[in-house]
C-alpha cells in the first residue's frame, strides 16, 4: 500500500450503489436525460435515448419468448446497436455471449453451440457467415443492424467501409431499427442476485484446449468497472475514447462499462484509424482514452499530429502489444499531448474480469504493471513446489479479488483446474519488486497472445485440420516485432498431396476460413511431428527448436 496513489481512497466507494450497470444506466436517464451517452461519428445518442432503446430491446426479447438466463449473441463491430443490445439484455437477465467480428464460420458455430445461444444480433454484411451454421445451431431469431443508421449523415470525419454499406435484408431476420419502433420502452420487472447471476460469458482459451466461457456475474462485473473508475480517478464530467473492440474483455470493461458506472460521455468508434481519433480527440475534447503503444507511434507519425490541439486529453491508458510502452515514448506523448499522462493499462484475465493490477498515476513504473488495485490478493507460486514465493522471486502468478469468474460455462473440469478456493491460477510467470509493482515475464501455457488476442494452439489445429491435404499438424507462437506473437503451423502432409500444395496456398486458405488475428502467419512441412505415444503433438519440443 506505500505505492497507493496519493487522494484515492483505499477502499471502494460504489458511485451509486451495488446494482447492476443496468440500473446505472436508468438513473444517469433521469439524472441527466440530454446528456450524450454515446457519440457514434457525429451522431449523438442521450442517456434518455440509450434507457428507452435498451427497455424496448428487452420488452422485443421478452416477446420472443426469451427468458432470464437464456443466452444471446452479439457479432459486430463497435457500434451504438451493441450497447443497446447488451443492455437491453442484461435489463431482462438475458446472458450476453460476445462473439469477434473477426469469426469466420466454424468459431462463430463453436461459441453459438457451446452457449446454446437462442439469438444473435448481427451486422447486415456478416450476415452470410450466420446464414451458413444457422441450420446448425439452435438460433431462434437473428437480428440484423446497419451501421449507418445509428452514425451521422455527415460525421465530419473519416468512416470505416462498413459505414458506407447500403442496408441490407434478408428472409428470415428481424431489423434492430424495426424492433426498437414496435416495442414499448416500459422497464420490466427483474430480481438479480448479484453474486450468483450471470450477465456476461467471454470465451477465452483458459489454460488448455478449445476456448472457454468464462462466467461473469453482475457482482464481478460492477467490482471491476467500479475498481477501474475510481483508481484512476475519472468523473462525470469525463468525455472517453473508445477504439478497443466492445467484443474483447478490455474493450468491453472500458467502452462498455465505465461510461454507464462513470455517467460519463462515451465517443464510440468501430476500430482504430489515426485521422479518425485524431479528429475525434480534438472535436469532442475527450479526457480520457485507452490504446496500444502501436497506436501511440502511429498517432505521433501522422504528419498533422504537431497541428492538432490535444490539450483536453488528461489520461491515456496504453497496453503493450508487440511492443513495449517506454518512457522515452510517454515523454513523446505527453510533448504531443501538452500534458497527458501514460501509462500500462494494468495487468488482469478475462477469468478476473480485467485490471486486478493497474499503475499508479504518480507512481508510474516502466517495465510494470502496476500495483493490486482494491480487495485484490496476489501469490507468486514457485513453479515446481506449488509453494508461496516472497518479493522478487519469479513463479506462477495467482490472484483473487470480488472480480474472479464463477467458473467456465458447462466445464467443471477446467474450472476446477484454474480456480481453486476462490484464487485464479493464471498459468503466467511474474513477480513482485520491494514496491508491490508487478511484472509479468511471460506464460507457463502454451497460449500465444497476438495482438491482444488469445490464441490456443489446439484451437487453431482443430481448424486446420479441416483441410484434407493434412494429416497432422502442431501450432506454435513465434515472436513478431509488431503483433507480439503471430502463430506458425508444423503440418505434415496426406502421401497424395506431397510436392502438390505449397506453403503460401496453405496460408492463402486459412485466412478465408480462420480469424485474421490467429490463422497462421508461417507453415513449415515436416515428414514427421514430435509425439508422445499415444500420439499428441509435443510442442514444447517445437518451440525449444
Amino acid at each position: 500500500m506505500k505505492s497507493w496513489p496519493e487522494g484515492v481512497p483505499r477502499k471502494i466507494q460504489y458511485r451509486l450503489g451495488e446494482k447492476p450497470l443496468h440500473e446505472y444506466l436508468r438513473q444517469n436517464a433521469r439524472d441527466f436525460p440530454d446528456k450524450p451517452a454515446f457519440i457514434f461519428y457525429g451522431r449523438e445518442i442521450t442517456w434518455k435515448e440509450l434507457d428507452k432503446d435498451t427497455d424496448r430491446f428487452a420488452n422485443f426479447l421478452w416477446n420472443a419468448g426469451i427468458q432470464k438466463g437464456d443466452k444471446i449473441v452479439l457479432f459486430m463491430q463497435n457500434c451504438p446497436q451493441y450497447v443497446i443490445a447488451h443492455y437491453g439484455a442484461q435489463k431482462l437477465g438475458v446472458i450476453v455471449g460476445p462473439a469477434s467480428p473477426m469469426f469466420k464460420e466454424w468459431e462463430l458455430e463453436y461459441e453459438v453451440n457451446d452457449l446454446g445461444a437462442r439469438i444473435i444480433v448481427t451486422s447486415d454484411d456478416l450476415y452470410p457467415i450466420v446464414k451458413n451454421i444457422r441450420a446448425n445451431t439452435c438460433l431462434e431469431e437473428v437480428v440484423l443492424i446497419n451501421y449507418q443508421e445509428m452514425a451521422s449523415s455527415n460525421p465530419l470525419m473519416p468512416v470505416p467501409k462498413e459505414l458506407r454499406l447500403e442496408k441490407r435484408s434478408f428472409p428470415g431476420t428481424r431489423d434492430l431499427m424495426e424492433v426498437l419502433r414496435t416495442h414499448p420502452p416500459q422497464a420490466l420487472a427483474l430480481d438479480i442476485d448479484m453474486r450468483e447471476d450471470v450477465c456476461t460469458i467471454v470465451y477465452t482459451s483458459g489454460t488448455t484446449g478449445r476456448p472457454k466461457g468464462a462466467m461473469l456475474t453482475y457482482e464481478n462485473t460492477l467490482f471491476k468497472i467500479a475498481s477501474t473508475f475510481q483508481f484512476n480517478q475519472m468523473q462525470p464530467k469525463d468525455v472517453r475514447l473508445t477504439v478497443l473492440p466492445l467484443c474483447h474483455i478490455a474493450g468491453n470493461n472500458q467502452g462498455l462499462g465505465l461510461p454507464v458506472y462513470g455517467g460519463f460521455t462515451n465517443v464510440l468508434l468501430t476500430r482504430f484509424e489515426t485521422e479518425a481519433v485524431l479528429v475525434a480527440l480534438e472535436r469532442y475534447h475527450c479526457t480520457i482514452w485507452s490504446g496500444t503503444t502501436p497506436m501511440l507511434l502511429a498517432l505521433m507519425k501522422h504528419p498533422d499530429a504537431d497541428k492538432r490541439n490535444l490539450s483536453s486529453l488528461r489520461q491515456t491508458f496504453c497496453t503493450s502489444f508487440g511492443v513495449i510502452l517506454t518512457e522515452e515514448i510517454g515523454t513523446a506523448w505527453k510533448n504531443l499531448t501538452r500534458g497527458s499522462r501514460v501509462n500500462e493499462s494494468g495487468y488482469g484475465l478475462t477469468e478476473t474480469n480485467t485490471f486486478d493490477a493497474i499503475m499508479p498515476y504518480d507512481r508510474v513504473k516502466y517495465g510494470s504493471y502496476g500495483i493490486p488495485v482494491f480487495e485484490t490478493d496476489f501469490k507468486i507460486l514457485d513453479l515446481q513446489t506449488g509453494k508461496e514465493l516472497g518479493l522478487n522471486k519469479q513463479g506462477e502468478i495467482v490472484v483473487r479479488n470480488p472480480g474472479v469468474f464463477k467458473g467456465y460455462w458447462n466445464n467443471p473440469k477446467a474450472t476446477a483446474e484454474t480456480l481453486r478456493n476462490g484464487w485464479v491460477h493464471t498459468g503466467d510467470i511474474g513477480r513482485f519488486d520491494d514496491d508491490g509493482y508487478l511484472y509479468f515475464l511471460g506464460r507457463i501455457k502454451e497460449m500465444i497472445k497476438c495482438s491482444g488476442y488469445s490464441v490456443f494452439p489446439e484451437d487453431v489445429e482443430v481448424m486446420l485440420l479441416k483441410h484434407p491435404a493434412i494429416e497432422q499438424v502442431g501450432v506454435i507462437g513465434i515472436p513478431d516485432p509488431v503483433r507480439g506473437e503471430s502463430v506458425k503451423a508444423f503440418i505434415v502432409l496426406k502421401p497424395e498431396y506431397k510436392g502438390k500444395i505449397t506453403e503460401e496456398e496453405f496460408i492463402s486458405w486459412a485466412k478465408k476460413k480462420i480469424a485474421a488475428y490467429k490463422y497462421p502467419r508461417a507453415i513449415e512441412f515436416r515428414e514427421s511431428l514430435p509425439a508422445t505415444a499415444a500420439g499428441k503433438v509435443l510442442r514444447r519440443l517445437l518451440k525449444q527448436e
